[in-house]
């Protein structure tokens, strides 16, 4: 199942990423993404993409995620 991890700043989600990068051995990639109904670029966010996630990991990544003004969908 594929994770979405969004944010509005590129630097929260850098850093989420490399993060991520050491729990999971491979450092997930990172896009830009203009949510449906956004029409102004400013408005796009920065997503994390984590193609696969070990059930016990979800907690420490919504945690992790949270922590850097982000949230989690799937």
């Amino acid at each position: 199942m594929r994770h979405l991890l969004l944010f509005a700043e590129r630097e929260e989600a850098e850093e989420v990423a490399g993060t991520l990068g050491e729990w999971l051995g491979e450092e997930p990639r990172i896009v830009r993404e203009a949510l449906a109904g956004e029409d102004d670029a400013e408005d796009a966010q920065w997503v994390v993409v984590v193609e696969e996630l070990a059930p016990d990991l979800i907690e420490r990544v919504d945690a992790l995620t949270e922590e850097h003004d982000g949230w989690r969908e799937t």
